[in-house]
């Protein structure tokens, strides 16, 4: 049974359970005043709006240069991949690992599972609510780590400023990624987890 069939309905802003006022609608949480929604409004335009946003900004953030080394006044331009291979040339592949894992793999696999999740979800595919819901909380848990590469330039670009001899500036790749890191973040803060346990009895039943 869920929460919303025995009458209680959860803040979204303190997380208290509330018992539902059958005469009202929208009630208002007993801790904090806040409007009380059986489920978050717009939940599923708002995260496939965030979605299609991060999905339009991860080219330009794949093809468009990160960030710039300069050194003794030579510099070329880096796209995400282009220095994953620059490192594996450079026999750091651990290094290399990592960033092609957190720039790459965890900003794809974030946007290909969100995306997922709202077709099942509208869709009502028989696949378990159990799935979908450690999916999600995956993707949420996961999602910090993508800014990775972010943290990692902002700190060359404030440390190595050294004029003619060497120095880091960020490309418009930067402001991209961290674009499509965000909006995905934010994507996974609008979705409502409770929308996978709505069409719990349906997956069981063609399961």
């Amino acid at each position: 049974m869920r929460a919303i069939d025995a009458g209680i309905i959860v803040c979204d802003e303190c997380h208290l359970l509330n018992r539902a006022d059958p005469d009202d609608d929208h009630g208002e949480c007993r801790r904090c005043g806040a409007t009380l929604y059986p489920r978050r409004p717009n939940s599923i335009v708002r995260t496939w709006a965030l979605l299609l946003t991060a999905t339009i900004l991860y080219v330009p953030a794949n093809l468009l240069p990160i960030m710039t080394v300069n050194f003794l006044g030579n510099g070329a331009p880096s796209t995400i991949m282009g220095g994953v291979l620059e490192l594996i040339h450079a026999e750091m592949v651990p290094v290399a690992l990592v960033v092609f894992v957190a720039s790459i793999l965890v900003p794809t696999f974030k946007l290909v599972g969100i995306a997922l999740l709202l077709y099942s979800v509208q869709r009502r595919l028989p696949m378990s609510p159990r799935q979908r819901i450690l999916m999600y909380r995956f993707i949420e848990w996961i999602g910090r780590w993508s800014m990775l590469d972010i943290f990692v330039i902002a700190i060359l670009v404030a440390l190595v400023n050294f004029g003619n001899l060497a120095s880091i500036e960020a490309n418009l790749g930067a402001a991209a990624f961290a674009s499509v890191v965000v909006l995905t973040m934010i994507a996974a803060v609008t979705f409502d987890p409770r929308l996978i346990w709505d069409n719990t009895e349906t997956d069981d039943e063609n399961a």
